[in-house]
Formats: C-alpha cells, sequence, structure tokens
C-alpha cells in the first residue's frame, strides 16, 4: 500500500509539472530590460539671458589734480636737495589754497642719471616728484592750476574729476540697467511663445566713468587765466541677468 501511495504521489506531481510547462510554452514570451542608468542626475534648467546696459550722468563734484617737478644736478644728492626745495614751495602754495594735508600725497618719486646723447657717459643726475591733490570746489580748478604751476613752480601738471561718492549713480545707473536686461527678456520671451520667470542670477560686468583730462603748461607764466570746463560725468553700469523660464 505504501508503495502504491509514494507512485501515486510521483505521479500527481509529474502531472503538474507537465500542466505548468504546457501553460508556459503556451504564453507569448515577453523580453524586458531594467532600464538603464543616467549619465548624469543634473540637468539645465530652460532660461533667458540677457544683458542691460545704462548710462547715468552726474556734474563732477571732485578734481584730483596731479602736479611734477623736477631738478638737475652733478650729483644724486645735489639733485634731491633742491627737488627737496622745490616740493616744500609747492606743497606750501597748494595748501595755501585751502588743500588740506590728508587731500595731498605723493604718487611718485624718481631720481637717476642723466646720459650724454652717445648714452656713455654719465653728464648729471635728475630727480623728479609727483604729487596729486583733491580739489573739492571744481567750479574754480582753473585758478589753481594757475597758482600751482605760476606760483608752485610745477613743472607738468593734469586734472581728472570724479564723484566723491559714486555708489548713488552707480546704483541708479545699475537699475536701469536690469531695466533694460528686463525689457529685453521680456521681448525675447514673448517672440519664443514662453512666460518670463522670476529672476536666476544678476552679474555687474562693467562700471566705468569718462577718463580724466590732462593739462599741459609750458614753464613761462599764463597771460590768461587757464579756463577748465567740467562738463558732466558720465557713469556707464552693464549688467547680466538670467530669468527662469515659467
Amino acid at each position: 500500500m505504501r508503495i502504491n501511495l509514494v507512485s501515486l504521489g510521483i505521479a500527481v506531481a509529474c502531472s503538474v509539472v507537465v500542466a505548468a510547462l504546457v501553460i508556459t510554452f503556451g504564453r507569448p514570451v515577453v523580453l524586458t530590460s531594467a532600464p538603464a542608468l543616467s549619465t548624469s542626475t543634473s540637468t539645465i534648467a530652460p532660461a533667458i539671458l540677457t544683458s542691460g546696459d545704462a548710462v547715468v550722468s552726474r556734474k563732477p563734484d571732485l578734481a584730483v589734480v596731479g602736479a611734477a617737478i623736477e631738478s638737475n644736478g652733478s650729483t644724486a644728492s645735489a639733485a634731491q636737495a633742491d627737488l627737496a626745495g622745490k616740493a616744500a614751495k609747492l606743497i606750501a602754495r597748494i595748501k595755501a589754497l585751502g588743500v588740506p594735508d590728508a587731500d595731498i600725497n605723493t604718487t611718485g618719486y624718481w631720481i637717476g642719471p642723466i646720459y650724454s646723447p652717445q648714452g656713455q657717459t654719465i653728464t648729471g643726475y635728475r630727480a623728479t616728484e609727483q604729487l596729486a591733490a583733491r580739489w573739492h570746489n571744481v567750479d574754480t580748478v582753473g585758478k589753481a592750476l594757475d597758482a600751482i604751476v605760476q606760483e608752485g613752480g610745477a613743472t607738468s601738471i593734469s586734472v581728472g574729476f570724479g564723484l566723491a561718492d559714486p555708489k548713488p549713480a552707480q546704483a541708479e545707473a545699475r537699475s536701469l540697467a536690469i531695466a533694460d536686461a528686463r525689457a529685453k527678456a521680456t521681448a525675447m520671451a514673448s517672440a519664443a511663445g514662453v512666460r518670463l520667470g522670476q529672476v536666476i542670477q544678476v552679474s555687474d560686468l562693467s562700471s566705468a566713468s569718462r577718463g580724466p583730462n590732462p593739462v599741459s603748461y609750458a614753464g613761462a607764466a599764463q597771460s590768461a587765466p587757464t579756463q577748465v570746463p567740467v562738463g558732466q560725468l558720465e557713469v556707464q553700469v552693464t549688467v547680466e541677468v538670467d530669468f527662469a523660464i515659467g
């Protein structure tokens, strides 16, 4: 009896396996594959990149006057000693114009040999000193230049204009430049059929103003007062703005 039961169990198991194989082979075979791994998990968000420019004009309220003096001597010490006397005279004249010590500084000092035309023999020595003075009354800078040259003994001179505090003008120009960038981005978004989103990034690319105006003088006294028109100083700002696409 036990042998019969075992044989019956084996037969039943075999029939189940055969049935499973028949069912399996009767179905269509479907091949699947695992999703490929992404090479990068980061994505670039769509955006509109524009630049904006703006120029703001202001009347300068500061003039930086550069004055130089020089001396020649048979020795370096002689040239230096003579230069010291001329520098003292020039500085005293600048101070007499009302310029405080804090607004006067030395921007250059040089002593070197003077060579013969053939360049082989030292014939003497030359000493040069350059000073810079901040002049806050720009409307009278012409009179100051005459005094520095004719009474202070400066042999060369230059003047440049600026703003004592340029930050307000720069801030205004920066705001106008960002508005210019937004206007360009809005036009680009409309043309592309998308909606302009929020600002992603803003970069200030440049901030510039009009350069100094050099003024040259001869050694002789001037017969007429020097006229130095001040005009307007231009503060220019360029920005780059990234806008998201909504």
